[in-house]
């Protein structure tokens, strides 16, 4: 089991991200959050093809659920389902992802 925590940033919002694998390369994936928007994705992933969701073409399947069910196209939790994924089936090592605003000069 892999379990990822989403602090999306300005909306306040605090998603868990749960994926498990499966027989047949399929995964499970469960999303608790505090945004309704983003906990109606969970409903459309519930159990997918790991193989699928991370080929260049098949993430479009969980972008789609997101964009179908969430208003903001720049929202984190896509991206950390994809990465959770990864991580839940040995693609990826586990690592803490930063999106991080530095102050500049401009005024």
């Amino acid at each position: 089991m892999t379990k990822v925590v989403v602090e999306a940033g300005v909306c306040g919002f605090s998603t868990t991200i749960t994926v498990v694998k499966l027989p047949s390369q399929r995964v499970r994936i469960t999303l608790v959050s505090d945004c309704e928007m983003v906990s109606k994705i969970g409903g459309q992933l519930e159990e997918l093809d790991w193989r699928s969701a991370l080929r260049q073409k098949g993430n479009r399947l969980v972008y789609k659920a997101a964009f179908q069910c969430t208003r903001h196209a720049t929202c984190p939790v896509p991206v950390a389902i994809l990465k959770a994924i990864e991580v839940e089936v040995g693609a990826a090592l586990p690592g803490d992802v930063i999106i991080r605003f530095e102050a500049t000069d401009d005024g």
